[in-house]
């Protein structure tokens, strides 16, 4: 019976906050940053060389300093980390001074990726050896992209032989597999000992690895044979052999399956651990549900980010970094704006003549693009969750297109009438009501499409989505509802 590595244990003085709690020790640290500014702003003022004001400023200094250090020291690193994201570059700096060394390595393991680069900076090499030193081989290795590559080194010669392999590991693994957020740390034992032994062998551990709900049966190649819940340990008579109280029908994980497929079965199934198996059957990790959580929450950021056309990026960061970040779409939005104005303006002689058109077109641009969001919406998280395949996919769009139509018909009664109210035109009224139709089937095509299309290719679907669905609902949207006006109003 093995336990494959120690558990990487949190201090255990600081203590998680909610979020609103979080959100006041964030006021604070800001409130305490602001005063001492204002000091350092009025000493400015007073004569070069004053030695007394001098004086003042380094006392203030300091107690604002302390008083800092004492809040950040009773909180946990989860609320450090989010107090660091939400401050500007300098601020950040200046607060992550006065973290305690302790925290260092929790820190940088809680924080998103662009502020985790911005405090490695700030850090010298001693303090990252420090920091990394007692991390785990599967911590470590979510460090290690961003970590000098000597500093990596050094802290390699510290491992074990079997960490060393373990992390050498974790690092072969593409950055969205399981094998890049799977850990080490898992109790295992044989399937020939009694119940008794292994209570024994747990009361002799520290403590459990986090999220322990099930113990992992192997022989002696490491081949797993099955998982012993600890709920049927416990209540199990402590004669009872290993094997025969076993479950041997389990979920197991390959190290190259995808991350995402991953969080998907800990839904569907429940879980809160699952062992991760090579092709050879062997056991080689584990992924939990934390891990699982910290996928599900990375993908849905980004997706909202994707549908934007954005990356990740410092909320603080130059302007130039924004700038590179945003201008992409922007500048292609601009374009498909134009080319929807353009549109609009081939029937210049038609609004000028039928006035109101102007002011009812918008509105057909704008459904159309709610509704096929609606649907965008839908297709995209059912390629995330994997429900989307060749056998249903036609079936899928006529589905779309059916209830579309259903919710279109409903709605352009209603935006008939409201025409026929301002412009007493039963004809206005019913081009209204047709070009609605058909700008909200158009927006659902492009938002079962547009996902589709670029799944296909192995494209992130949710990439400025929403931009292409805005280019083609307000610019069929405009041609449908102007020239159908142009055809049977004049």
């Amino acid at each position: 019976m093995t336990q494959s590595a120690a558990a990487h244990k949190l201090p255990a003085t600081p203590r998680r906050l909610d979020p609103e709690d979080a959100q006041h020790a964030l006021a604070e640290v800001q409130e305490r940053l602001r005063r001492q500014q204002l000091v350092a702003d009025l000493v400015h003022r007073q004569e070069e060389g004053d030695a007394k004001a001098n004086l003042v400023e380094d006392l203030v200094h300091r107690q604002h300093e302390a008083e800092l250090k004492t809040l950040l020291d009773g909180l946990h690193p989860a609320d450090i980390a989010f107090i660091l994201e939400s401050l500007p570059k300098d601020e950040r700096q200046t607060i992550w001074k006065l973290v305690s060394p302790e925290h260092d390595a929790d820190v940088l393991l809680e924080v998103e990726d662009w502020v985790r680069e911005s405090l490695i900076e700030a850090m010298d090499r001693q303090d990252l050896v420090a920091a990394t030193g007692n991390m785990d081989a599967d911590e470590l290795a979510d460090l290690a992209p961003d970590l000098p590559p000597d500093v990596v080194a050094e802290v390699q010669k510290g491992l074990t032989e079997e960490e060393r392999a373990q992390l050498l590991e974790a690092m072969g693994y593409p950055e969205d597999s399981v094998g890049a957020i799977m850990d080490f740390e898992m109790v295992r034992v044989r399937e020939d000992v009694t119940l008794e032994v292994v209570l024994r062998y747990l009361r002799r551990l520290h403590e459990l690895p986090d999220h322990t709900d099930q113990i992992f049966v192997v022989d002696r190649q490491d081949k797993l044979q099955g998982i012993l819940p600890l709920s049927r340990l416990l209540v199990s008579e402590p004669e009872t052999e290993v094997r025969a109280v076993m479950n041997s029908d389990f979920l197991t994980l390959n190290p190259l399956d995808s991350d995402a497929d991953a969080a998907g079965a800990f839904e569907r199934y429940d879980l809160v651990s699952a062992p991760v198996m090579d092709d050879q059957g062997r056991l080689i990790g584990r992924v939990t549900i934390a891990d699982v959580v910290d996928v599900m929450r990375e993908d849905s950021q980004e997706q909202a980010l994707s549908r934007a056309g954005l990356q990740e990026e410092d909320i603080f960061a130059p302007v130039s970094t924004a700038l590179r970040n945003r201008a992409p779409w922007l500048l292609f939005n601009l374009c498909t704006a134009a080319t929807a104005s353009f549109v609009a303006s081939q029937f210049e002689g038609t609004v000028s003549q039928i006035v109101i058109l102007a002011f009812l077109m918008s509105i057909v641009a704008g459904i159309g693009g709610n509704s096929g969001n609606q649907t965008m919406t839908l297709i995209i998280r059912a390629l995330a969750m994997g429900r989307i395949t060749g056998r249903n996919l036609w079936q899928l769009v006529k589905r779309e297109l059916f209830v579309t139509l259903m919710v279109g018909l409903c709605g352009s009664l209603v935006a008939a009438l409201f025409a026929w109210a301002i412009s007493h035109s039963i004809a206005i009224a019913l081009v209204m009501m047709a070009a609605m139709i058909c700008n909200m089937l158009v927006g659902a095509s492009v938002g079962v499409l547009v996902p589709m299309v670029r799944a296909r290719f192995g494209k992130d679907p949710a990439m400025g989505s929403s931009v292409l669905l805005t280019f083609a609902t307000d610019s069929l949207g405009f041609f449908i509802f102007l020239g159908l006006a142009t055809l049977f109003l004049l």
